[in-house]
């Protein structure tokens, strides 16, 4: 039903078992089930771009391989979290990779949450690699993203990361964003990346200006926490989340509650 909701509402495309899936606290038979199922759901209608990242290099190749068996557009693959990669260990990671799935990846650098910068030179060595597409850059950080476009080149995909930086980014040129807040409102943010993509300015910002509560109060707690919350309180989903996340705190509610109806997505 989510799926259909986006399709409906214009979004562009798919990310299943990202963090915002609750990758980190499924197993992997379950991993891919979701994978396999969103494929099968959206049915070519968008593309599908299936999260199959790890800290083991081993791990991420066969989930890369099994979402390339199952039909997905592209991968997203995380910078490995806790292990702290050198800059070559990340090079060396993601070519191992390419090498072995045919299948186009996405580079995706979160070291807030991974506690690993993929630095924009080695994002550079990556993009001369076949098959290695673009990155979603979560550092919220312009200068990074500006540095990536001047090391990569314009056919190297910039997608932002980080949805309260996303409209400067995505005006200075980068290509769209995979975002946390349209799981929330998929039909502004589709307008959004429509209007900032397009160099629309005015509409742009004003539109991101009514998302901004939004890009701000989704990480009240720990991203999922604050958007499956979100989600159950407009009924699209069932309350809950795995441990060891735990629901949004009550002192968050009404922020997070006022956050939506300036959004426009809760009366």
């Amino acid at each position: 039903s989510l799926i259909e909701w986006h399709i409906a509402q214009g979004t562009h495309g798919i990310v299943p078992m990202g963090t915002t899936g609750e990758s980190a606290t499924l197993d992997t038979d379950e991993h891919l089930a979701v994978i396999k199922r969103t494929i099968e759901i959206v049915a070519g209608r968008v593309p599908v771009v299936a999260g199959t990242g790890s800290n083991a290099t081993r791990e991420a190749i066969h989930q890369t391989q099994e979402a390339h068996s199952a039909g997905a557009d592209a991968c997203l693959s995380v910078t490995p979290y806790y292990n702290k990669p050198t800059q070559e260990g990340l090079f060396l990671h993601y070519q191992a990779i390419v090498k072995a799935v045919d299948l186009p990846l996405l580079l995706y650098n979160v070291p807030g949450r991974t506690a690993c910068d993929m630095l924009a030179d080695t994002v550079a060595r990556l993009s001369e690699l076949d098959r290695v597409i673009g990155i979603k850059e979560a550092t919220g950080d312009l200068e990074r993203g500006n540095e990536i476009r001047s090391l990569c080149g314009e056919s190297f995909a910039i997608y932002s990361g980080d949805d309260a930086t996303s409209c400067d980014l995505m005006l200075d040129g980068a290509n769209g964003a995979i975002s946390v807040t349209a799981n929330v409102a998929p039909g502004k943010m589709s307008e959004f990346a429509n209007a900032a993509v397009a160099g629309d300015r005015s509409t742009a910002k004003n539109l991101d200006t009514e998302l901004q509560g939004l890009h701000q109060n989704l990480f009240l707690e720990a991203n999922p926490i604050p958007v499956k919350w979100a989600l159950s309180e407009i009924g699209r989903i069932d309350p809950g989340i795995r441990l060891p996340m735990t629901t949004l705190s009550a002192e968050y509610h009404e922020a997070l509650r006022d956050a939506m109806r300036q959004a426009g997505v809760l009366n």
